[in-house]
């Protein structure tokens, strides 16, 4: 599933918003999560936090969290805490997709 991210991910709507839809995805059964963030132009500390809540209830589901588009203040945000280590991150959207079969077939 793609979740296509615009606007700001910070401590109130935006990061609950986010917990909402995959908490819900969770619950309709996916497992494979695809985060487009081209249109996020800001990601506080509380909003580096929500990405890891979701990265850690997805996988806690024997899911996979990815990353796809980030722009240049997430990426290095993401390089900056490190973070970029622990999330798969691609730029195309075909590319993310099949590395989802890949993953399947490594577990």
């Amino acid at each position: 599933m793609i979740v296509d991210t615009i606007g700001e991910l910070r401590l109130g709507p935006g990061t609950n918003a986010l917990r909402s839809v995959v908490l819900q995805l969770l619950d309709d059964g996916y497992r494979n999560v695809l985060l487009n963030l081209r249109d996020v132009r800001h990601i506080d500390s509380s909003g580096v936090g929500e990405l890891m809540s979701c990265y850690t209830s997805v996988r806690n589901q024997g899911g996979h969290l990815k990353l796809m588009n980030l722009s240049g203040h997430v990426h290095n945000l993401l390089q900056l805490t490190k973070l970029y280590t622990i999330f798969e991150v691609e730029d195309d959207e075909r590319k993310a997709v099949a590395s989802f079969a890949k993953a399947d077939v490594s577990n």
